[in-house]
């Protein structure tokens, strides 16, 4: 059983940044970096959504097109730690921020291919 532990949610005035960190605990002898991690977001009344996922190597990263030019997903295998910086955040950010490990996916756009979730974030921005 893999344990995510979300941090860095808050409230943000538009324009500004901030940065998710997302730290795994009990890989179960799989190491950290073999797993897909993926941040999600959801907001009241809307399906989950992908925000950015990171395959084992920086050769395989995706990005929302709502956040690509202005996210970055990280990975530290080293401290089991998948971030997700944020710039230019506008009041459609706002929403709880979900962390997720897959073991595989074919799709890691898709919330159905993880795993494991963290308990989720709040972010809000503010206008």
């Amino acid at each position: 059983q893999v344990t995510l532990v979300e941090s860095g949610g808050g409230l943000v005035q538009a324009g500004g940044s901030l940065r998710l960190s997302c730290t795994a605990s009990g890989a179960s002898g799989r190491t950290f970096s073999t797993y897909i991690m993926g941040w999600f977001r959801q907001t009241p009344g809307k399906e989950r959504e992908i925000v950015a996922a990171m395959g084992w190597s920086a050769s395989t990263i995706y990005y929302a097109d709502s956040v690509k030019g202005r996210s970055a997903i990280l990975r530290d295998n080293d401290k089991a730690t998948v971030y997700l910086w944020m710039n230019d955040l506008e009041p459609e950010d706002t929403a709880v921020y979900y962390c997720a490990a897959a073991t595989s996916a074919l799709s890691p756009r898709a919330p159905n291919e993880y795993n494991y979730w963290g308990q989720g974030t709040q972010v809000t921005v503010s206008s």
